[in-house]
């Protein structure tokens, strides 16, 4: 694989883990390579390197950088070999990086931000908040990060957020003191002691597409892992997915796997109850993907997911409960009644009921000792649609260049107003996801004047937007490209009503340079 600089930055945090061919070990080529330039201390502390810990994708990023700009020279073995000797010597745990996986996971429903303005605006203006969040460093270390950053990138200080308050000064003083008390170096975690291998069942749910569940086959390989998912979508769908996988330091783990011709990525954290949940997602088209949890099929008798995971009153669905352990009598909320259609320990299919004058809300699901609180929701007549995400942004590219579109996935969620009666307060309640016309339309009376709805792309009857390619318009004014800003309409036939949500769009330019962490 090329070391490119672009090659690099959009695929070294998946590089194939078949390369990893260990001529050397991961503690040898940091004593050789990077022992030249990072000299021991006393203890015997490698500068900079022991005065650290990151995600895999992190020291991803610093080994590039070392490549990039310093010349240090690693074939595809020995940088897969670095970065895996790194990250499970001197990573985070998975506790350390909760509430900032997002990053990690590309989710696009994320809200970035720092812990109050003043870090937001000193370090998220950039690049992400999270990537911050996901480092432990020495005090010494953050100080030379900040003067790497002067150094680096000396017109920060002429940027916005930045030239009107002494940027510097609020930096070395405000803001070291947050990072150093925030984001203390500490011990690295113990690499997990695991086997992943075995047989795991999988659930979770793909925007835009739905809802699915199947099956997870773990095989050792090496260090790592081969992998092969077989999953079901609920709209009657397929697909088996190949590849493999590695667990690095105490519970990350990473896979790449195939799916006909497309690749995709699978970002998750081995929890303590042996579970592991994250998120996969397509490797050229981030924002195509989605959430999943996995279990061994051998663990403790659980619900993983419940779909379609709501009724209306008076009507009969057939509804698949998917699960580990499943056996014994099916537990459903008031006013809901059920014949089993099928079962097995990983699922069970019923026929469910609900009455005409079922109590409007949300229920537990039991079969036998396993129960999913809230796994059902029960409606009359739907209060309110909302579209997630409700703010996001799609990329233009293609038309022969390097770059992919980056599409937006959207979901039409319905809502019950709750107890108050009020919309979106704190007791609303959520039904689902329901299906939905799409449609676009200008934001406001610039996007108008611009035709943005008819130029920026199109969404189709699933609720994906598809951008328009990158370059110059002629047709558009100033043959400006295809840009634009989007009020995205969902549009829900309840009964003999039509409800409206509505979210927004900004499909924007090509994200030219995309690192591991963002």
């Amino acid at each position: 694989m090329s070391r490119t600089i672009l090659a690099t930055l959009l695929t070294t945090a998946f590089v194939p883990l078949a390369t990893a061919g260990l001529a050397a070990t991961g503690e040898e080529i940091v004593a050789t390579v990077c022992g030249a330039c990072h000299l021991k201390d006393d203890q015997g502390q490698m500068s900079r390197i022991d005065t650290s810990r990151r995600t895999p994708e992190g020291w991803e990023m610093n080994t590039v950088r070392m490549m990039r700009n310093y010349g240090v020279q690693l074939s595809d073995e020995d940088f897969v070999t670095v970065v895996r000797y790194l990250a499970d010597t001197r990573g985070l745990s998975v506790a350390e990086t909760d509430g900032f996986r997002y990053i990690l996971e590309r989710e696009p429903l994320a809200d970035d931000h720092g812990p109050d303005d003043l870090m937001s605006q000193t370090c998220g203006r950039c690049h992400s908040y999270a990537r911050v969040a996901l480092q432990r460093r020495s005090p010494a270390d953050w100080e030379k990060l900040l003067h790497f950053h002067l150094g680096q990138f000396p017109s920060l200080e002429y940027q916005a957020l930045a030239r009107d308050r002494d940027w510097w000064g609020i930096a070395q003083g405000d803001v070291l003191k947050q990072l150093t008390e925030r984001y203390v170096l500490g011990d690295p975690p113990a690499k997990a002691d695991v086997d992943l291998s075995g047989e795991w069942r999988v659930a979770g749910r793909q925007p835009g597409r739905g809802a699915y569940d199947g099956t997870l086959t773990v095989e050792r390989d090496g260090e790592g892992y081969k992998v092969t998912q077989a999953l079901a979508f609920a709209d009657g769908q397929s697909e088996t997915r190949s590849g493999s996988a590695y667990l690095y330091g105490a519970g990350e783990w990473r896979a790449t796997m195939t799916s006909g011709e497309t690749e995709l990525h699978e970002v998750m954290a081995l929890r303590e109850d042996g579970s592991l949940d994250g998120r996969w997602f397509n490797s050229a088209q981030t924002a195509l993907g989605g959430r999943i949890h996995a279990v061994r099929t051998d663990a403790a008798a659980q619900i993983l997911s419940v779909v379609p995971d709501h009724v209306r009153a008076g009507e009969t669905i057939e509804m698949r409960v998917s699960g580990v352990g499943l056996s014994g009598d099916v537990t459903l909320p008031a006013g809901l009644t059920a014949e089993t259609v099928s079962n097995d320990a990983g699922a069970v299919v019923l026929k469910v009921t609900a009455a005409a004058d079922a109590a409007a809300g949300r229920g537990a699901v039991a079969v036998g000792g396993a129960s999913l609180d809230a796994a059902v929701g029960v409606y009359s007549a739907l209060d309110r649609i909302s579209v997630e995400p409700a703010v996001t942004y799609s990329r233009i590219g293609d038309n022969g260049g390097p770059i992919a579109k980056q599409p937006a996935a959207f979901d039409a969620i319905g809502w019950l107003n709750g107890p108050d009666g009020q919309p979106e307060t704190d007791d609303d309640i959520r039904i689902g996801a329901v299906a939905a016309d799409w449609s676009v339309d200008n934001f406001d009376e610039a996007a108008a004047a611009a035709e943005d709805a008819k130029f920026a792309g199109q969404i189709g009857p699933s609720g994906i937007f598809d951008p328009a390619g990158a370059g110059p318009n002629p047709e558009r004014v100033m043959s400006t490209n295809n840009a634009g800003n989007l009020s995205v309409i969902a549009t829900v036939k309840d009964g003999d009503r039509t409800l409206e949500g509505r979210g927004h769009l900004y499909a924007t330019v090509q994200r030219f340079v995309d690192t591991p962490i963002r």
